[in-house]
């Protein structure tokens, strides 16, 4: 990755000579019905937008989403939020020694340390059938995927190694709650914790930009799941039908409701626990990403989040009280 000053750092007014992505590029109408290039540009640390006002058609056709291109320009302003304003884009070359996961947002946790934790996960599943699903889904080359794609592609963990994260995140909250009820089955919540999402890496692309594939868009994360439950169950001899019915009701499920894309709602105390760790897990996530990217003026609440339906306070107390304190996963 080449060396330069994060988008985040720079201020108004400072000139930016940069390597950027572009993850978007539409031609749009202002009110007077003048046509322009939007762009949106970005780094690991952030994106921004840009208007191109010149030879339109052209750069439209030359510049597309999921490819670095070369900025010359500066950090400017409308309406109070950061937009970079392009004196000339060009495209790299081979030789500029980039690519476009460089600009991906990647997890802050190590990826060594998941992986380790992942599978030494799998490990302790005392139920033979489960153990042997998790082993054959989790192969090699599933596995390259399911540890590289985001968990969303904006909302939480939306990030390089993101779902790998996520999941370990609910895992521990699902272990947690067996802890506290012993009714829950522990090997069914758990191997249903590691599935949950895992059809995310054929529902979403991560090679330059983040976005959902068509066979995605078709069937959804949920379905995909299922779905590989439901085909490598078949290859393992005498795997029960209720065992395999219970793990794919806790995937099918595990959103909760009709109106947010789960095809049945939770019947079961493993569906229900699922349900709301994944919640939880999502939300912390999303709230923390929010409310980093800073507050909306001199006060301490970040602009209206659409996705949240509020505004977030940011009231610093954790880094007054608690410095330097570990989590779980240290």
């Amino acid at each position: 990755m080449i060396n330069q000053k994060e988008l985040n750092l720079i201020e108004r007014g400072e000139k930016i000579d940069h390597f950027l992505l572009v993850r978007k590029c539409e031609i749009k109408l202002t009110k007077v019905n003048k046509q322009y290039l939007f762009l949106e540009l970005g780094d690991k640390s952030l994106t921004l937008s840009a208007n191109i006002w010149e030879n339109i058609e052209s750069f439209y056709k030359s510049i597309i989403p999921g490819e670095v291109v070369k900025i010359i320009g500066s950090m400017d302003e409308y309406q109070g939020t950061p937009q970079i304003k392009v004196v000339s884009i060009s495209k790299t070359k081979p030789s500029s020694g980039v690519s476009p996961e460089d600009f991906l947002p990647k997890s802050k946790r190590d990826f060594i340390e998941m992986e380790k934790e992942f599978f030494s996960r799998i490990e302790k599943i005392s139920n033979a059938y489960l153990k042997q699903l998790m082993n054959q889904i989790f192969n090699e080359e599933n596995f390259k995927k399911y540890s590289k794609v985001p968990a969303g592609k904006a909302w939480h963990h939306s990030y390089m190694h993101g779902l790998l994260e996520h999941t370990l995140e609910v895992i521990k909250i699902c272990d947690l709650m067996c802890d506290i009820h012993a009714e829950i089955d522990r090997n069914l919540l758990i191997c249903g914790a590691m599935m949950h999402d895992f059809g995310k890496i054929e529902e979403l692309s991560f090679d330059g930009i983040f976005d959902y594939t068509d066979k995605g868009k078709l069937l959804g994360h949920i379905v995909i799941s299922a779905m590989y439950v439901n085909e490598e169950s078949k290859k393992i001899p005498g795997f029960p039908d209720e065992l395999k019915n219970c793990l794919l009701h806790v995937i099918l499920s595990h959103q909760g409701k009709l109106e947010y894309a789960s095809p049945v709602v939770p019947k079961t105390l493993e569906a229900i626990t699922l349900f709301h760790a994944d919640e939880l897990s999502a939300k912390v996530n999303a709230y923390k990403s929010a409310l980093s990217l800073g507050t909306s003026s001199d006060n301490k609440w970040t602009k209206f989040i659409s996705l949240a339906a509020t505004d977030l306070f940011s009231h610093g107390l954790f880094a007054r009280d608690n410095p330097g304190t570990k989590t779980l996963f240290d």
